[in-house]
């Protein structure tokens, strides 16, 4: 599908999601068929005339100009990541192949066409390895375009997969959570965190539609996860930032972390994600003893 058929999915489930009450509307007596707000009542809320939205909804309004674009947000309630979501979904150019998952667009829009179309290999320079080593009694990872796992250290390797043995092509975090059986065993809240992953694709088919091998990850995800198109189609996007996650390791338990993502210096496509443990916990106990299990053989002279 098209550009024009994923600004419309995205708008169309965002005023699906407000009713007339939320928005501050009178009851003006007409029957509602569908749940949420009509086009009309949108484009009064944000100041626009009906026909402009409904041309804006279908892909056909041109550039709108960021004025009109953050009217329409503010409209329709979106938080700041579907705002962005929005804006590069009107700034993109055609025939982003993201609707169905596969496939991709022949060439970027005029605007952000580096942005659009990444086709250099991501690399984790030297220092951020030996940060990562250095934060080896925490579980540490660096994500990059479509969440692939650039660089793990030993106790995120032991808690959620050993990244390191598996061929590069797989060793991406979307692949583990939602086709590697043993992960819906080791996740907590697996369906929340997979759903989660999804929307972070999302998000990221927005700012790069013409990225082919983020189509084909997101091909994949669609035949071989039962769950994945129900997902995909609620248009939800997220953004890597804080929260809370929870594994089950076999060896000591369940171990429940607080996490924080931070984009890398030098490079904003790049994405270091840091589990911390409340001190005192069991958690913090049962990380001591799997980090003891896990430390390497000292060297003998």
């Amino acid at each position: 599908m098209d550009r024009a058929k994923e600004i419309a999915g995205f708008l169309r489930s965002r005023r699906a999601g407000i009713s007339p009450e939320q928005a501050g509307l009178p009851f003006d007596g007409r029957i509602r068929r569908v749940p949420g707000l009509r086009r009309d009542e949108v484009a009064r809320l944000a100041g626009v005339s009906s026909e402009y939205y409904t041309r804006l909804e279908q892909g056909r309004a041109g550039n709108p100009s960021p004025e009109v674009i953050a009217a329409i947000a503010r409209a329709l309630r979106l938080d700041d990541t579907e705002a962005e979501h929005l804006r590069d979904l009107l700034a993109a150019g055609s025939g982003s192949g993201f609707g169905t998952g596969v496939g991709s667009g022949s060439g970027a829009g005029a605007a952000g066409t580096s942005r659009r179309a990444p086709s250099r290999v991501q690399r984790v320079r030297p220092g951020l390895h030996l940060m990562l080593d250095t934060l080896d009694h925490v579980p540490a990872f660096i994500l990059g375009r479509r969440t692939d796992v650039l660089a793990a250290n030993r106790l995120a390797r032991a808690i959620i997969t050993d990244f390191e043995v598996l061929p590069a092509a797989r060793r991406n975090m979307a692949r583990y959570y939602l086709l590697d059986p043993l992960a819906r065993e080791r996740v907590g809240d697996w369906e929340q965190i997979a759903a989660e992953t999804v929307a972070m694709l999302r998000f990221e088919a927005g700012r790069y539609p013409h990225d082919k091998q983020l189509a084909d990850l997101v091909g994949e995800l669609m035949l071989t996860c039962p769950e994945f198109t129900g997902w995909w189609n609620d248009h939800r996007v997220l953004r890597r930032t804080h929260g809370e996650k929870s594994y089950r390791h076999p060896v000591v338990g369940e171990l429940r972390f607080s996490y924080e993502s931070f984009q890398t210096p030098g490079d904003a496509e790049q994405t270091l994600c840091v589990y911390t443990v409340q001190p005192g916990s069991d958690s913090a106990q049962a990380l001591r003893v799997l980090d003891s299990w896990t430390a390497p053989e000292p060297v003998r002279r």
